[in-house]
Protein backbone atom coordinates (compact mmCIF):
# COMPACT_ATOMS: atom_id res chain seq x y z
CA UNK A 1 0.00 0.00 0.00
CA UNK A 2 1.94 3.46 -0.95
CA UNK A 3 1.37 6.15 1.15
CA UNK A 4 -0.19 9.38 0.52
CA UNK A 5 3.40 11.55 0.06
CA UNK A 6 4.09 8.46 -2.59
CA UNK A 7 0.77 9.41 -4.42
CA UNK A 8 1.38 12.37 -4.88
CA UNK A 9 4.66 12.94 -5.50
CA UNK A 10 5.77 9.45 -6.20
CA UNK A 11 5.85 11.11 -10.32
CA UNK A 12 3.21 10.20 -13.34
CA UNK A 13 1.88 6.44 -13.13
CA UNK A 14 -0.20 4.43 -14.64
CA UNK A 15 -4.40 3.36 -14.76
CA UNK A 16 -3.30 0.86 -12.50
CA UNK A 17 -1.36 3.03 -10.08
CA UNK A 18 2.12 1.63 -11.86
CA UNK A 19 5.16 4.46 -11.94
CA UNK A 20 4.95 5.24 -15.69
CA UNK A 21 8.26 6.18 -17.35
CA UNK A 22 9.16 9.41 -18.16
CA UNK A 23 10.49 10.38 -22.16
CA UNK A 24 13.85 11.99 -21.27
CA UNK A 25 14.59 15.09 -22.68
CA UNK A 26 18.29 15.07 -22.00
CA UNK A 27 20.82 14.67 -24.74
CA UNK A 28 23.27 11.85 -24.31
CA UNK A 29 26.63 12.92 -23.04
CA UNK A 30 28.41 11.68 -25.97
CA UNK A 31 26.33 13.22 -28.42
CA UNK A 32 26.41 16.38 -26.37
CA UNK A 33 30.42 15.87 -27.05
CA UNK A 34 30.02 15.12 -30.42
CA UNK A 35 28.10 18.41 -31.10
CA UNK A 36 30.35 20.84 -28.79
CA UNK A 37 33.35 19.48 -30.86
CA UNK A 38 31.69 19.78 -34.48
CA UNK A 39 30.38 23.37 -33.20
CA UNK A 40 33.70 24.52 -31.66
CA UNK A 41 35.40 23.49 -35.07
CA UNK A 42 33.14 25.64 -37.00
CA UNK A 43 33.14 28.26 -35.24
CA UNK A 44 36.72 28.14 -35.01
CA UNK A 45 37.10 27.96 -37.99
CA UNK A 46 35.25 30.99 -39.12
CA UNK A 47 36.55 33.00 -36.12
CA UNK A 48 40.56 32.25 -36.81
CA UNK A 49 40.08 32.65 -40.90
CA UNK A 50 39.51 35.62 -43.09
CA UNK A 51 37.18 35.86 -45.94
CA UNK A 52 39.17 36.91 -49.50
CA UNK A 53 37.78 36.84 -52.86
CA UNK A 54 40.59 35.71 -55.55
CA UNK A 55 40.98 37.81 -58.33
CA UNK A 56 42.81 34.71 -60.30
CA UNK A 57 39.62 32.61 -59.94
CA UNK A 58 37.05 34.67 -58.52
CA UNK A 59 36.05 31.91 -55.92
CA UNK A 60 35.56 33.28 -51.97
CA UNK A 61 38.13 31.67 -49.49
CA UNK A 62 38.61 30.82 -46.26
CA UNK A 63 42.35 31.63 -45.39
CA UNK A 64 44.34 31.21 -42.36
CA UNK A 65 46.84 34.04 -43.20
CA UNK A 66 45.37 37.52 -44.52
CA UNK A 67 48.26 39.13 -45.84
CA UNK A 68 50.32 37.60 -48.86
CA UNK A 69 53.43 38.68 -46.81
CA UNK A 70 52.42 36.14 -44.62
CA UNK A 71 52.28 33.83 -46.92
CA UNK A 72 55.67 35.34 -48.07
CA UNK A 73 57.35 34.84 -44.64
CA UNK A 74 56.04 31.49 -44.05
CA UNK A 75 57.18 29.94 -47.70
CA UNK A 76 60.86 31.99 -47.00
CA UNK A 77 61.26 29.90 -43.81
CA UNK A 78 60.28 26.38 -45.29
CA UNK A 79 61.95 26.70 -48.01
CA UNK A 80 65.52 25.81 -46.62
CA UNK A 81 64.30 22.61 -45.18
CA UNK A 82 62.47 21.72 -48.51
CA UNK A 83 65.67 21.63 -49.99
CA UNK A 84 67.67 19.81 -47.94
CA UNK A 85 65.07 17.47 -48.12
CA UNK A 86 65.15 17.22 -51.85
CA UNK A 87 68.89 16.41 -52.09
CA UNK A 88 69.83 20.23 -52.02
CA UNK A 89 70.05 22.99 -54.81
CA UNK A 90 71.21 21.17 -58.53
CA UNK A 91 74.57 21.87 -59.71
CA UNK A 92 72.99 21.90 -63.23
CA UNK A 93 73.89 25.52 -63.94
CA UNK A 94 72.36 25.78 -67.54
CA UNK A 95 69.13 23.75 -66.09
CA UNK A 96 68.62 26.45 -63.20
CA UNK A 97 69.02 28.97 -66.05
CA UNK A 98 66.73 27.18 -67.84
CA UNK A 99 63.83 27.31 -65.15
CA UNK A 100 64.64 30.89 -63.89
CA UNK A 101 64.21 32.34 -67.48
CA UNK A 102 60.78 30.26 -68.13
CA UNK A 103 59.45 31.06 -64.79
CA UNK A 104 60.49 34.91 -64.90
CA UNK A 105 58.85 34.97 -68.14
CA UNK A 106 55.65 33.23 -66.77
CA UNK A 107 55.11 36.11 -63.90
CA UNK A 108 56.08 38.56 -66.16
CA UNK A 109 54.08 38.29 -68.67
CA UNK A 110 50.63 37.54 -66.79
CA UNK A 111 48.94 38.93 -63.91
CA UNK A 112 51.21 36.98 -61.83
CA UNK A 113 53.48 40.18 -61.82
CA UNK A 114 51.32 42.56 -60.22
CA UNK A 115 51.20 40.41 -56.78
CA UNK A 116 53.17 41.28 -53.57
CA UNK A 117 54.78 37.94 -54.25
CA UNK A 118 58.30 37.22 -54.70
CA UNK A 119 58.58 33.80 -57.33
CA UNK A 120 61.87 32.41 -57.09
CA UNK A 121 62.24 28.98 -58.97
CA UNK A 122 64.11 26.22 -57.93
CA UNK A 123 66.21 23.61 -59.51
CA UNK A 124 66.54 20.68 -56.73
CA UNK A 125 69.21 17.97 -57.01
CA UNK A 126 66.75 15.03 -56.15
CA UNK A 127 67.48 12.93 -58.97
CA UNK A 128 64.86 10.36 -58.09
CA UNK A 129 61.41 11.73 -57.01
CA UNK A 130 59.45 13.15 -60.45
CA UNK A 131 57.77 16.20 -58.57
CA UNK A 132 57.17 20.09 -58.72
CA UNK A 133 55.74 22.01 -56.03
CA UNK A 134 55.30 25.74 -54.82
CA UNK A 135 55.63 27.32 -51.11
CA UNK A 136 52.99 29.76 -50.21
CA UNK A 137 54.60 33.52 -51.59
CA UNK A 138 56.35 32.16 -54.45
CA UNK A 139 58.84 29.41 -53.53
CA UNK A 140 58.91 27.28 -56.89
CA UNK A 141 60.17 23.92 -56.98
CA UNK A 142 60.94 21.27 -59.56
CA UNK A 143 63.20 18.12 -59.23
CA UNK A 144 65.86 17.04 -62.04
CA UNK A 145 63.77 13.75 -62.03
CA UNK A 146 60.86 15.76 -63.36
CA UNK A 147 63.32 18.57 -65.47
CA UNK A 148 64.75 15.55 -67.34
CA UNK A 149 61.88 13.88 -68.36
CA UNK A 150 61.10 17.33 -70.37
CA UNK A 151 61.39 17.82 -73.66
CA UNK A 152 60.46 21.12 -74.77
CA UNK A 153 60.12 24.72 -73.22
CA UNK A 154 56.37 24.88 -73.20
CA UNK A 155 56.61 21.45 -71.01
CA UNK A 156 58.95 23.44 -68.55
CA UNK A 157 56.33 25.99 -68.26
CA UNK A 158 53.64 24.02 -68.37
CA UNK A 159 54.70 23.11 -64.98
CA UNK A 160 56.28 26.28 -63.79
CA UNK A 161 52.65 27.62 -64.40
CA UNK A 162 50.90 25.06 -62.74
CA UNK A 163 52.73 25.74 -59.46
CA UNK A 164 52.48 29.68 -59.94
CA UNK A 165 48.70 28.78 -59.99
CA UNK A 166 49.18 27.36 -56.39
CA UNK A 167 50.60 30.50 -55.25
CA UNK A 168 48.12 33.01 -57.01
CA UNK A 169 45.67 30.68 -56.20
CA UNK A 170 46.51 31.01 -52.44
CA UNK A 171 45.66 27.08 -52.28
CA UNK A 172 48.16 26.42 -49.23
CA UNK A 173 46.63 29.02 -47.23
CA UNK A 174 43.04 27.86 -47.80
CA UNK A 175 44.31 24.71 -47.17
CA UNK A 176 45.63 24.98 -43.86
CA UNK A 177 42.29 26.81 -42.96
CA UNK A 178 39.96 23.90 -43.65
CA UNK A 179 42.43 21.15 -42.92
CA UNK A 180 41.52 22.57 -39.01
CA UNK A 181 37.73 22.79 -39.97
CA UNK A 182 37.67 19.10 -41.37
CA UNK A 183 39.63 17.77 -38.53
CA UNK A 184 37.72 18.98 -35.93
CA UNK A 185 34.89 17.69 -38.25
CA UNK A 186 36.37 14.22 -38.13
CA UNK A 187 37.20 13.88 -34.58
CA UNK A 188 33.16 14.73 -33.60
CA UNK A 189 31.83 12.59 -35.64
CA UNK A 190 34.01 10.01 -34.00
CA UNK A 191 32.62 10.72 -31.28
CA UNK A 192 29.46 10.11 -32.44
CA UNK A 193 29.97 6.90 -33.77
CA UNK A 194 31.97 5.86 -30.85
CA UNK A 195 30.52 2.75 -29.15
CA UNK A 196 32.72 2.99 -25.92
CA UNK A 197 34.22 -0.28 -27.07
CA UNK A 198 36.47 0.14 -29.69
CA UNK A 199 38.15 2.90 -32.13
CA UNK A 200 36.28 2.02 -35.15
CA UNK A 201 34.24 5.63 -34.68
CA UNK A 202 37.52 7.76 -34.59
CA UNK A 203 38.84 5.94 -37.34
CA UNK A 204 35.46 6.37 -39.68
CA UNK A 205 35.64 10.60 -38.41
CA UNK A 206 38.88 10.46 -39.65
CA UNK A 207 38.62 9.09 -42.59
CA UNK A 208 36.09 11.39 -43.46
CA UNK A 209 37.80 14.32 -42.45
CA UNK A 210 40.83 13.14 -44.86
CA UNK A 211 38.69 12.74 -48.17
CA UNK A 212 37.19 15.88 -47.89
CA UNK A 213 40.79 17.41 -47.32
CA UNK A 214 42.25 15.43 -50.52
CA UNK A 215 39.05 16.47 -52.13
CA UNK A 216 40.07 20.10 -51.81
CA UNK A 217 43.34 18.74 -52.80
CA UNK A 218 42.00 17.82 -55.89
CA UNK A 219 39.92 20.51 -57.03
CA UNK A 220 43.31 22.63 -56.22
CA UNK A 221 45.13 20.88 -58.98
CA UNK A 222 42.41 21.20 -61.38
CA UNK A 223 41.82 25.03 -60.95
CA UNK A 224 46.14 25.25 -61.10
CA UNK A 225 45.77 23.47 -64.40
CA UNK A 226 43.47 25.92 -65.28
CA UNK A 227 45.85 29.07 -64.37
CA UNK A 228 48.33 27.48 -65.72
CA UNK A 229 46.88 27.14 -69.53
CA UNK A 230 46.32 30.74 -69.42
CA UNK A 231 49.29 31.82 -68.16
CA UNK A 232 50.75 29.78 -70.69
CA UNK A 233 48.66 31.26 -73.51
CA UNK A 234 49.73 35.08 -72.26
CA UNK A 235 53.20 34.26 -72.24
CA UNK A 236 53.41 32.82 -75.52
CA UNK A 237 53.73 29.44 -74.70
CA UNK A 238 52.21 26.14 -76.43
CA UNK A 239 50.08 25.34 -73.98
CA UNK A 240 49.55 21.64 -75.39
CA UNK A 241 52.99 21.53 -73.57
CA UNK A 242 50.98 21.03 -70.26
CA UNK A 243 49.03 17.67 -71.82
CA UNK A 244 52.68 16.32 -72.64
CA UNK A 245 53.55 16.94 -69.08
CA UNK A 246 50.26 14.82 -68.13
CA UNK A 247 51.30 11.79 -70.86
CA UNK A 248 54.78 12.05 -68.61
CA UNK A 249 52.93 11.96 -65.41
CA UNK A 250 51.74 8.76 -66.70
CA UNK A 251 54.06 7.03 -67.78
CA UNK A 252 56.21 7.78 -64.29
CA UNK A 253 52.85 6.62 -62.34
CA UNK A 254 52.35 3.26 -64.67
CA UNK A 255 51.44 0.39 -62.31
CA UNK A 256 50.88 2.39 -59.19
CA UNK A 257 47.53 3.86 -59.84
CA UNK A 258 45.13 4.69 -56.88
CA UNK A 259 41.65 5.27 -57.19
CA UNK A 260 41.41 9.21 -57.49
CA UNK A 261 39.14 9.35 -54.35
CA UNK A 262 42.17 8.01 -52.16
CA UNK A 263 44.77 10.72 -53.91
CA UNK A 264 45.14 14.17 -53.44
CA UNK A 265 45.73 14.95 -57.12
CA UNK A 266 43.39 13.75 -59.95
CA UNK A 267 44.47 11.46 -62.94
CA UNK A 268 46.66 12.16 -64.94
CA UNK A 269 44.90 11.01 -67.99
CA UNK A 270 41.47 12.44 -66.24
CA UNK A 271 43.70 16.12 -66.13
CA UNK A 272 44.98 15.76 -69.66
CA UNK A 273 41.46 15.83 -70.46
CA UNK A 274 40.03 19.18 -69.13
CA UNK A 275 43.51 20.56 -69.84
CA UNK A 276 42.20 19.75 -73.70
CA UNK A 277 38.67 21.89 -72.95
CA UNK A 278 40.23 24.49 -70.93
CA UNK A 279 42.72 25.26 -74.08
CA UNK A 280 39.87 25.34 -76.54
CA UNK A 281 37.99 27.49 -74.37
CA UNK A 282 40.51 29.90 -73.80
CA UNK A 283 42.05 29.95 -77.29
CA UNK A 284 38.10 30.43 -78.54
CA UNK A 285 37.68 33.57 -75.93
CA UNK A 286 41.04 35.13 -77.28
CA UNK A 287 39.62 35.10 -80.64
CA UNK A 288 36.28 37.21 -79.71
Amino acid sequence: MKSLFDRLFGGPRNYYGEPQQRRGIGCHPRILMALLIIGGSVVFHYMGTTSYENEFTGRTQRLKFETPQEEIALGLQSAPGMIREMGGQSRNAAGQAQVDKVGQKLVQSTLARQTPYQFDFHLLADNQTINAFALPGGQIFITEALFRLLKTEDQLAGVLGHEIGHVVGRHSNEQMASSGLWSGIGQGVGVLLSDGQSNAGAQIGQTIAQMRIMKFGRDDELESDALGVRFLIEAGYDPEGMIAVMEVLANAAKGSHQPEMLSTHPNPENRAGKIRELIAKYRAEKRR
